[in-house]
């Protein structure tokens, strides 16, 4: 699992559909999923620390699991199917954990809230990231064909050994 980070909300160009975009730490790779109006809302709220003056439905959600004694340990958008993304809230409860099926915006939106990690299976981005910095990406992949080039089987038996033990 690969743990990402809200970077913020982006408007989709053509159908002008709000996109929550989530970056890895190294700011490398970049998971954009279509979400709603509402949800676009309910995370930039979270975003800019906006208190309702009263609660909203993540609000709500947030003070029934501190009311409960339950702690959100981290969402996980776990995979991406015809193009819809499925999340899963971690809650534990004392010694319980339990897995919650959510839409992977509402969990963002709570995550935000709780100040809890989201964290996306390998598989997910490797399916639907979009490269941030291509540069790098090339640079990486140059500095392995040069290592990779310059590798000697003596360097690798020096290393590993012969594999006679």
């Amino acid at each position: 699992m690969i743990e990402m980070r809200v970077a913020g909300i982006a408007l989709d160009a053509i159908t002008r559909s709000p996109i929550v975009l989530l970056k890895d730490a190294s700011d490398r790779r970049a998971l954009p999923i279509y979400i709603g109006q509402e949800q676009a809302r309910a995370i930039m709220g979270a975003l800019e620390n906006q208190k309702p003056p009263r609660p909203l439905t993540h609000d709500l959600i947030v003070n029934l699991l501190e009311s409960c004694s339950m702690i959100l340990e981290k969402v996980i958008i776990h995979s991406l199917q015809k193009d819809t993304f499925y999340a899963a809230l971690i809650i534990q409860q004392g010694e319980t954990k339990k897995e919650i099926d959510a839409r992977p915006s509402d969990a963002i939106a709570i995550a935000l809230r709780t100040n809890s990690p989201i964290w996306v299976m390998e598989e997910v981005v490797s399916d639907a990231s979009i490269p941030v910095d291509r540069d790098a990406d090339e640079a990486e992949q140059q500095a392995f064909r040069e290592f990779i080039s310059n590798l000697r089987p003596e360097d690798l038996i020096k290393r590993f050994g012969n594999g006679n033990s």
